[in-house]
């Protein structure tokens, strides 16, 4: 990040005063960035990560990926003699696209040759099994083998402030980092991505037909019981006795994604994607100082959901507001005490950046960035020190305490600040 990009995000996050963007409709189209050489990562921020906008990259930018070169057959298709050879003893997740499991679908692990087997069967079968649709969703390529994931894929410039990775790298725990791939007629249903995170999607071969919506509108497509949609494409929609918001509603932005594009869908996008053909997908979840404050205030949601579905033993069970954040951290995989841990992990590696800048006169780059993101973690450690529930949250193990840490943010923050 360069210093004008980094005066230009502050300003714009210095308008919203603390706030996450407003609700808009989808634009006409998505944009579509085709020449690397000519676009920065000064355009990107500009352009999509402040506006919260997608966009798709041409397949130029990921033109030099081992993956394209060897997971894919000269015809463009899935090399299964490649990845059997390479993974075949692999157990991967493989979700039931027929099956309705509340709004996702049910998953049983297999290795990896037996999904193949499966696949090569279910092409057999004119793409029909009776076993049904099986799609492999959310292998952790790059936790289980590192190496051979450096040679899969080269990280965008554009998607390198990864700070959920960061985080759980740091950790040596998990990831968010995932490959999917399965036969045409698999898909994802409607959904918006973790924590509200970023996400973006490579395809290695086929194609994907994506349908988006921007932050907000989900909400005209809540049935009279309050609950999203399982499939935004199925004629119940169109029933007003069921869905009383549905005439509401905007159509989808809708995108077909070709192989080796890259799709970038912001925060908060609910969304719903269908393999048109044999599909391959490489996809990451991340999370920077341009959708802190969504995650923030996603959580915030989240908590309140738990309280007022369990509201009525408030008064009758010890520690409530305990249990409360045990059960959002059970539904949402986190809770107020993570997250605090989560912005302390950053924010560490962050000071750290500024105090050796500072002491070799250093304003790269690195600078700029690392200045950037301590001054978002400021504001949203300032809000969760001040929010009553995380005040009721036991801190006094935690190193730094949360204020001592907002203190040397602040103190950090007003010294990049200084002419």
């Amino acid at each position: 990040m360069d210093r004008e990009t980094r005066a230009l995000a502050d300003r714009h996050f210095r308008g919203l005063g603390g706030g996450v963007p407003g609700v808009g409709r989808a634009p006409g189209r998505v944009a579509f960035v085709s020449d690397p050489g000519a676009f920065s990562y000064a355009d990107f921020v500009r352009g999509f990560l402040l506006p919260n906008l997608p966009c798709v990259f041409s397949s130029a930018f990921t033109q030099g990926w081992g993956s394209r070169r060897r997971w894919v057959t000269p015809a463009g298709r899935p090399d299964f003699d490649h990845l059997l050879r390479t993974y075949g003893d692999v157990v991967v997740p493989v979700a039931n696209c027929g099956v309705q499991e509340y709004n996702s679908n049910p998953k049983e692990h297999m290795p990896l040759r037996d999904y193949i087997a499966y696949w090569k069967e279910y092409i057999r079968g004119g793409y029909s099994s009776p076993r049904g649709c099986l799609y492999l969703k959310d292998w952790h390529l790059c936790r289980d083998f590192p190496t051979a994931a450096e040679d899969a894929f080269t990280l965008p410039v554009y998607f390198s402030s990864d700070w959920l990775n960061e985080f759980w790298d740091a950790l040596e725990v998990d990831d968010y980092r995932f490959v999917y791939a399965g036969p045409a007629g698999s898909w994802s249903p409607f959904h918006a991505d973790i924590f509200r995170s970023f996400s973006w999607s490579v395809n290695i071969c086929g194609r994907k037909k994506w349908l988006l919506f921007p932050p907000g509108q989900e909400e005209t497509l809540r049935d009279r019981h309050g609950s999203l949609p399982y499939d935004v494409t199925s004629p119940a929609l169109f029933d007003t006795h069921l869905y009383p918001q549905g005439q509401l509603a905007c159509p989808p932005l809708e995108v077909t994604q070709e192989a080796g594009e890259m799709l970038f869908v912001p925060s908060g996008w609910h969304h719903q994607v269908h393999n048109l053909d044999d599909t391959i997908s490489i996809n990451h979840n991340w999370v920077n100082g341009f959708n802190l404050a969504n995650m923030w205030r996603f959580l915030q949601q989240e908590l309140c959901a738990v309280q007022e579905e369990v509201s009525e033993w408030r008064d009758s069970m010890p520690d409530w507001h305990h249990h409360c954040q045990v059960i959002m951290r059970s539904c949402s995989g986190i809770n107020f005490a993570e997250f605090y841990h989560f912005l302390k992990v950053i924010a560490e590696k962050r000071l750290l950046v500024l105090g050796e800048a500072a002491a070799k006169d250093d304003a790269g780059l690195g600078f700029e960035q690392a200045a950037f993101d301590a001054g978002r973690i400021t504001d949203v450690l300032a809000s969760l020190v001040a929010h009553p529930d995380f005040q009721r949250v036991d801190t006094s193990m935690f190193s730094p305490r949360p204020k001592e840490l907002l203190q040397q943010l602040r103190k950090a923050v007003a010294a990049t600040s200084a002419p």
